[in-house]
Protein backbone atom coordinates (compact mmCIF):
# COMPACT_ATOMS: atom_id res chain seq x y z
CA UNK A 1 0.00 0.00 0.00
CA UNK A 2 1.57 3.09 -0.91
CA UNK A 3 1.66 6.15 1.48
CA UNK A 4 -0.80 9.13 0.57
CA UNK A 5 1.46 12.04 -1.19
CA UNK A 6 -0.87 14.51 0.93
CA UNK A 7 0.16 13.28 3.94
CA UNK A 8 3.99 13.90 2.56
CA UNK A 9 3.79 16.82 1.06
CA UNK A 10 3.79 19.21 3.96
CA UNK A 11 6.32 17.59 6.29
CA UNK A 12 8.75 17.70 2.98
CA UNK A 13 10.36 20.89 4.27
CA UNK A 14 10.43 19.95 7.99
CA UNK A 15 12.86 16.47 6.82
CA UNK A 16 14.97 18.22 4.61
CA UNK A 17 15.99 20.88 7.56
CA UNK A 18 16.44 17.94 9.72
CA UNK A 19 18.75 16.48 7.41
CA UNK A 20 20.54 19.65 6.90
CA UNK A 21 20.60 19.83 10.71
CA UNK A 22 23.44 16.93 10.66
CA UNK A 23 25.56 18.11 8.26
CA UNK A 24 25.77 20.46 5.04
CA UNK A 25 24.10 17.89 1.64
CA UNK A 26 23.86 18.11 -1.68
CA UNK A 27 20.48 17.16 -3.47
CA UNK A 28 21.36 13.69 -3.97
CA UNK A 29 22.31 12.78 -1.03
CA UNK A 30 19.57 13.84 0.72
CA UNK A 31 17.45 12.11 -1.60
CA UNK A 32 19.32 8.55 -0.84
CA UNK A 33 18.84 9.62 2.95
CA UNK A 34 15.52 10.48 2.74
CA UNK A 35 14.72 7.24 1.05
CA UNK A 36 17.00 4.90 3.15
CA UNK A 37 16.23 6.17 6.83
CA UNK A 38 12.12 6.16 6.10
CA UNK A 39 12.97 2.42 4.98
CA UNK A 40 11.59 3.39 1.26
CA UNK A 41 8.74 5.47 2.37
CA UNK A 42 9.26 8.70 1.31
CA UNK A 43 10.67 8.59 -2.39
CA UNK A 44 11.74 12.13 -3.13
CA UNK A 45 12.38 13.35 -6.91
CA UNK A 46 14.81 16.10 -8.36
CA UNK A 47 11.91 18.11 -9.30
CA UNK A 48 10.32 18.54 -5.67
CA UNK A 49 13.38 18.83 -4.09
CA UNK A 50 14.86 21.39 -5.86
CA UNK A 51 12.14 23.70 -5.98
CA UNK A 52 11.52 23.18 -2.06
CA UNK A 53 15.30 23.65 -1.65
CA UNK A 54 14.87 27.49 -3.59
CA UNK A 55 12.27 28.31 -1.16
CA UNK A 56 13.80 27.29 2.24
CA UNK A 57 17.24 29.37 0.59
CA UNK A 58 14.94 32.44 -0.78
CA UNK A 59 13.12 32.49 3.34
CA UNK A 60 16.65 32.19 4.56
CA UNK A 61 16.48 29.18 6.15
CA UNK A 62 19.24 27.63 4.00
CA UNK A 63 22.61 28.47 2.12
CA UNK A 64 24.13 27.13 -0.92
CA UNK A 65 27.48 26.74 -1.99
CA UNK A 66 29.39 24.60 -4.56
CA UNK A 67 32.57 22.13 -3.94
CA UNK A 68 34.46 19.94 -6.42
CA UNK A 69 33.78 16.56 -6.46
CA UNK A 70 36.07 13.66 -6.71
CA UNK A 71 34.82 13.10 -10.27
CA UNK A 72 33.38 15.80 -12.26
CA UNK A 73 31.62 19.03 -12.26
CA UNK A 74 31.05 20.51 -8.62
CA UNK A 75 28.29 19.84 -6.53
CA UNK A 76 26.10 22.20 -4.91
CA UNK A 77 25.75 21.62 -1.25
CA UNK A 78 23.01 23.46 1.13
CA UNK A 79 23.75 24.25 4.51
CA UNK A 80 21.42 25.14 7.32
CA UNK A 81 21.54 28.67 8.72
CA UNK A 82 20.51 29.90 12.16
CA UNK A 83 17.21 31.07 11.03
CA UNK A 84 16.96 27.66 9.19
CA UNK A 85 17.54 26.17 13.07
CA UNK A 86 14.93 28.56 14.42
CA UNK A 87 11.96 27.03 11.83
CA UNK A 88 13.19 23.57 12.27
CA UNK A 89 12.85 23.75 16.14
CA UNK A 90 8.88 25.34 15.55
CA UNK A 91 8.44 22.58 12.89
CA UNK A 92 9.18 19.90 14.77
CA UNK A 93 7.17 20.85 18.12
CA UNK A 94 4.21 21.68 15.71
CA UNK A 95 4.39 18.18 14.23
CA UNK A 96 5.22 16.73 17.91
CA UNK A 97 1.52 18.47 18.03
CA UNK A 98 -0.09 16.90 15.51
CA UNK A 99 1.11 13.85 15.84
CA UNK A 100 -0.06 13.54 19.54
CA UNK A 101 -3.43 14.58 18.65
CA UNK A 102 -3.66 11.81 15.45
CA UNK A 103 -2.64 9.19 17.77
CA UNK A 104 -5.40 9.99 20.14
CA UNK A 105 -8.17 10.48 17.94
CA UNK A 106 -7.12 7.26 16.37
CA UNK A 107 -6.38 5.22 19.33
CA UNK A 108 -10.11 6.38 20.99
CA UNK A 109 -11.99 5.82 17.55
CA UNK A 110 -11.91 2.07 18.09
CA UNK A 111 -12.44 1.81 22.00
CA UNK A 112 -15.44 4.88 21.66
CA UNK A 113 -17.53 4.15 19.16
CA UNK A 114 -20.44 2.97 21.30
CA UNK A 115 -20.13 6.58 22.76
Amino acid sequence: MDLDRSLVSGSMALLVLKLLEERDLYGYEMMETLRARSDDTFHLKAGTLYPLLHGLEEKGLVTAYEREAAAGKPRRYYHLTDQGRCALTEKEASWQRYARAMHRVLKGGACCAGA
